[in-house]
């Protein structure tokens, strides 16, 4: 597999989309023109031997008197001769040089693929960060709501319905979650805001989540734990990105935890859907977001979430591009993290298939 270079961000003067797909256009070209006008000079030269060839016919049947004729044609068949032999020198050099001059465009015009690829799969890693960024800060300070601690510290049924009132109020202004989960310090549901939809869950116990394990134990006032999406029983089987925090008494003690369920499908598939792609390149390009695993969380054209593994390796590179003897280009880019959130190691990837 072929490595395509990879600048990014693109340097300044970084060979353009355009300029690449012209200059093969121009060098194709070129080689054709030579090629049309070393043709036209051995037509040419060709001619001029059978004229010279036809006057030394009639300069022999001329006899003494055709003589000197018979010496201007046969020097116009020797020039006729050498004209021939260079055209012929031409056209060996030529087409070798052209050659190379197209094995090097193509050559700039994949490094400039390559290039653009990946500038658009940070594109789509960077959106998603942002994105779950957004998802961090929500965590920690909901979990500071007073109607949560309360709920963790008492859990009596009036602080339960009350917690439950207030999460479904911030599930009202904030769409992009399916639920919000209060849990107690033993793994317990207390609380959900969307109890009308998911009305068993209270009670359930989750302490064998990983995500509860990871924030139950964690000691920074802070802190957080990023969860690798998932399909959730408990959510109808909906692929989610759980986000949870410590809650916290005000004495510092950890009471329980708080967890957020990131709606992932929708989101990630308008991220994906939504990388600038030309129109005529639609058709044979996807765009991912894949784990560190390199498993498949979304991709534009719908297929292999959570199911499919990319065969691409990108080893210790967090960019790149690499095309395969097919032509099929895959281009990568690590997540770079964005603020306080440092991404779980995913990366942003375009495949796209041979033009």
């Amino acid at each position: 597999m072929q490595e395509l270079k990879k600048p990014c961000p693109p340097r300044p003067g970084a060979t353009t989309p355009t300029a690449a797909g012209t200059i093969p256009a121009l060098t194709a070209e070129v080689g054709r023109i030579a090629q049309d006008k070393i043709g036209h000079i051995q037509r040419i030269t060709a001619q001029t031997k059978m004229l010279a060839l036809n006057a030394l016919i009639e300069a022999a049947r001329a006899g003494e008197q055709g003589r000197g004729f018979s010496v201007v044609a046969q020097e116009v068949r020797a020039i006729g001769t050498s004209i021939e032999t260079l055209a012929r020198e031409l056209e060996t050099q030529l087409s070798a040089r052209i050659g190379e001059l197209q094995r090097a465009t193509d050559a700039v015009s994949d490094d400039a693929q390559g290039e653009r690829l990946t500038d658009l799969a940070l594109n789509a890693v960077e959106l998603i960060d942002r994105n779950l960024y957004e998802r961090t800060c929500d965590v920690r300070w909901w979990a500071t709501d007073p109607s949560v601690v309360t709920c963790a510290s008492r859990p009596e049924a009036a602080a339960a319905a009350y917690a439950a009132t207030r999460l479904g109020v911030i599930l009202s202004a904030y769409t992009v979650y399916l639920d919000i989960w209060l849990c107690g310090r033993d793994g317990t549901v207390l609380a959900n805001g969307r109890p009308d939809r998911y009305p068993t869950l209270r009670g359930r116990s989750v302490a064998d989540a990983p995500w509860f394990r990871a924030a139950v134990t964690q000691r920074s006032a802070d802190a957080y734990v990023a969860g690798e999406v998932r399909a959730e029983p408990d959510l109808e089987g909906a692929r989610v990105a759980t986000y949870a925090a410590p809650i916290r008494e005000e004495a510092g003690a950890t009471c329980g935890v708080l967890a957020i369920h990131f709606d992932w499908e929708p989101q990630a598939r308008a991220i994906v859907q939504g990388v600038r792609i030309a129109a005529e390149d639609r058709a044979r390009t996807r765009v991912l977001l894949v784990d560190a695993g390199r498993r498949v969380l979304a991709a534009s054209d719908g297929r292999g979430a959570l199911t499919e593994i990319l065969a691409f390796d990108p080893g210790p590179r967090a960019s790149g591009a690499v095309r395969d003897p097919a032509g099929t280009v895959t281009a990568f880019h690590r997540t770079p993290g964005y603020e306080t959130y440092r991404g779980l190691g995913w990366y942003g990837v375009i495949v796209q298939g041979k033009g």
